[in-house]
């Protein structure tokens, strides 16, 4: 089985995760500049927003980097022809199915890795060849499923014979050490890049995530069908507080959270922002370049240390 970084052409077995609003070309840049692998955060962008941020990239950095599709947004078929016309290597992709481009992707020569949130689906996309797996636990921001991390991995390694990538709840040297144990090839970053010199969200929010406590993250959504990991805040609480009326409609609820994502990214409300965040918030104590980040992740890590990566 090939490396995780063979795979990617990367320095590091680290990947940044596609956070919608964030995961910008900036971002992106400075990741794969320091060895990471940067992706492009699709989110609900419309394909010219996407090829705009691709074309950036390709300005910033000469360091492979991918794009991630979610695939419930209305644009994902023509953000799925875009990423062949644009010659993207990697594609992640979450929030559905990638089965229907599977094979355009993989005749165009592009590696397509999504994030899974259990066993069977992780085995279903394997049979269709992927080229590896994301496997994100609930410990993660933003959407999440039920299972843990540390629970799930190992199950997903025992199951396929494809580079498992772990996600959720790693922010240092120690939690990259711990996926490697349970037999990932590497991981999946996103909280504790919020709180780099180049993440291009508000200083609040940044400041936000280094504050944070070990049970300052709460899930919004699961009544619903949708649960998100988020930094309790008034919103936050006013969403819970709707929500034990079995009765409040979807439209209300959906009323209260309109733009809230923005609201944290580029306003720095904090409160009434969706300030999404993993549990990993709590291990996040300064803002920090990104170098330093991957580098005190991979560097730090006892295998590395040992000569055994």
């Amino acid at each position: 089985m090939k490396s995780l970084t063979e795979i990617l052409g990367t320095k590091y077995p680290i990947i940044q995760g596609g956070m919608a609003n964030i995961a910008t070309a900036e971002l992106c840049a400075a990741v794969s500049n320091a060895g990471g692998f940067g992706l492009i955060g699709c989110g609900g962008w419309d394909v010219d927003k996407v090829r705009t941020e691709i074309h950036k990239v390709k300005e910033l950095t000469d360091k492979p980097f991918g794009v991630n599709i979610m695939l419930m947004s209305p644009h994902a078929e023509a953000i799925s022809d875009l990423v062949i016309e644009e010659g993207i290597r990697v594609v992640t992709t979450g929030a559905g199915n990638p089965g229907i481009y599977l094979t355009k992707w993989q005749d165009a020569g592009i590696k397509v890795i999504p994030v899974v949130p259990s066993v069977a689906y992780a085995k279903r996309l394997a049979r269709k060849g992927v080229d590896a797996l994301i496997v994100e636990g609930t410990e993660a921001g933003g959407h999440i499923g039920e299972i843990t991390t540390f629970t799930l991995v190992p199950q997903v390694v025992d199951a396929v014979d494809i580079p498992v990538i772990a996600a959720g709840g790693i922010a240092d040297h120690r939690g990259f050490d711990a996926a490697i144990s349970l037999g990932a090839s590497g991981i999946q970053i996103g909280t504790v890049l919020l709180a780099s010199d180049e993440c291009p969200i508000h200083v609040n929010y940044k400041e936000r995530i280094v504050k944070a406590r070990d049970t300052d993250t709460i899930v919004t959504g699961r009544n619903t069908g949708a649960p998100v990991r988020v930094i309790k805040n008034k919103m936050a609480k006013q969403y819970l507080k709707l929500t034990e009326d079995k009765n409040v409609k979807l439209e209300e609820l959906e009323k209260l959270t309109l733009g809230s994502l923005r609201k944290a990214v580029f306003d720095g409300n904090m409160d009434e922002g969706s300030i999404m965040a993993g549990q990993s918030a709590g291990m996040v104590k300064t803002i920090r370049p990104i170098k330093d980040i991957l580098a005190s992740i991979y560097e730090d890590s006892h295998y590395v240390k040992a000569g055994i990566l």
